[in-house]
């Protein structure tokens, strides 16, 4: 298990519900401690029930073509807002704002942060143009393309 991107990942849900909770006035914490509690039951809904709820809202998250991700997203963060003392999320739509704002947080974060980067390798083709530099030629002499001539993403 690796600690550190899992703290990495808490952190950055920590610096979105904080961001959210300063735009807007629909999502607000009394304390730190409140804040913390928040998130770390964000995370864990995140990881445990987002999974199961997304598995069942599949036919509906395929026909709003991912859209219905963020509803579940939206749902979790309402869901945390009842539940923690000291953080509160007034309205549905509050709760769509939030979720928004830490998806885009998280989103950002990994673009910045990321190790999945993606990477292109190219191979090099032997082959020749044709006289009319539109087919290539291929004699004998050459090797023929293998199937490993491709661009790998």
């Amino acid at each position: 298990m690796d600690y550190k991107s899992i703290f990495k990942s808490w952190l950055f849900v920590a610096v979105g519900v904080l961001i959210a909770s300063h735009i807007f006035t629909g999502i607000r914490y009394t304390d730190a401690s409140a804040l913390v509690v928040a998130v770390l039951l964000l995370s864990l809904c995140n990881v445990f029930l987002k999974p199961l709820l997304m598995i069942f809202a599949l036919p509906f998250i395929i026909l709003t073509f991912g859209l219905g991700i963020w509803m579940i997203n939206a749902l979790l963060f309402l869901l945390v807002g009842n539940l923690v003392l000291g953080f509160t999320v007034d309205s549905f739509g509050d709760a769509l704002a939030g979720a928004f704002v830490v998806s885009l947080t998280g989103f950002v974060a990994n673009v910045l942060f990321g190790k999945n980067k993606v990477q292109v390798h190219t191979a090099r083709s032997t082959r020749s143009m044709g006289p009319d530099a539109k087919t290539p030629e291929r004699p004998n002499t050459q090797r023929p393309i293998k199937d490993d001539d491709v661009i790998d993403i």
